[in-house]
């Protein structure tokens, strides 16, 4: 005879059975799993991009105009530091051609960030007005559509003028170039563009509770972007230990470009400071992904 079956008992193990990686804790998905869904964002990033700059080249004439215009704008900025050079020989015991190097480095990191990672500050309007909620019904990760929701080629102005004004300061420096002060030039950019991106990030994570925060953001990113480009010694240490601490933009540039122009740290810090903006960038990075589960998770729409 047969032994009765437990349906119960079944349901519930199949149920188990059918559970997706989607539901389990992130600690539990394999790692091909996460590899393979930081793929496809990556490839939808680019995708949504790419149907983006598509739309903008249909008129080129109106590009050139507004890459151009968003160039002149923030030239401005150096322009202001070419007229308070033309009245002082130096700003905080830095001459023109380090200011310039700062300015350079901080300028160019964080417009790579803009370019790419720049509609993230839309995030809050989305949330106020629902239209969120059809980024969530697609079968493509949210960070991606959000990171590329309208990309802006234009910005590349802001980064060739970034660029302009650190080659020029390159040219200018008097120093000694060794391979180790090279090889820190592409890691000071790239790392600090990472660390730009992952405040970016954090910013828009921040704007799922405060849904009119894009200012707040703004005085992380913009507003860093603008304080890197002056030497630190003009600031308080409290600031200066507040963005090394804290927050920590002074490891866009303000940490390596110390060790390259061979000054001092005004908070005393080792020289080995100097080469921790990778590791920086990659908890910078992590801890801003945390942040966008927590405000992915925390999301309830407008409720209309």
């Amino acid at each position: 005879m047969a032994e009765p079956r437990d349906t119960a008992v079944e349901s519930r193990a199949e149920g188990a059975s059918a559970e997706t990686s989607a539901d389990l804790p992130e600690r539990w998905i394999p790692r091909s799993s996460r590899r393979a869904a930081v793929r496809d964002g990556l490839r939808a990033y680019g995708l949504i991009v790419a149907m983006w700059v598509r739309s903008t080249m249909t008129y080129r004439a109106s590009f050139v105009m507004t890459a151009l215009g968003n160039f002149a704008v923030t030239a401005f900025d150096f322009v202001t530091i070419l007229l308070m050079f033309a009245h002082v020989d130096s700003l905080g015991g830095y001459a023109l051609p380090e200011i310039a190097f700062l300015y350079g480095t901080s300028a160019t990191a964080f417009g790579l960030a803009d370019l790419l990672l720049g509609p993230m500050g839309r995030l809050g309007s989305r949330v106020r007005d629902g239209t969120l909620d059809t980024l969530l019904l697609r079968p493509v990760p949210v960070l991606a559509q959000v990171a590329a929701d309208r990309f802006a080629l234009r910005r590349v102005g802001r980064l060739g003028q970034g660029v302009l004004v650190l080659v020029y300061s390159l040219a200018a420096l008097d120093l000694d170039w060794t391979p180790v002060r090279v090889l820190m030039l592409p890691m000071m950019v790239i790392s600090g563009a990472v660390i730009f991106g992952a405040v970016f990030v954090a910013g828009a994570a921040f704007q799922f509770w405060a849904q009119d925060a894009s200012e707040v953001q703004n005085s992380f990113t913009y507003g860093g972007q603008t304080l890197l480009q002056y030497p630190p010694t003009v600031f308080s240490k409290d600031l200066v230990r507040g963005v090394t601490f804290v927050v920590p933009l002074a490891f866009v540039n303000w940490m390596p470009a110390l060790y390259v122009l061979g000054r001092e740290d005004p908070l005393g810090l080792p020289d080995a400071v100097a080469f921790l903006p990778p590791l920086v960038a990659v908890v910078c990075c992590a801890l801003a992904g945390l942040a966008w589960r927590a405000g992915l998770r925390a999301y309830r729409s407008t409720g209309s």
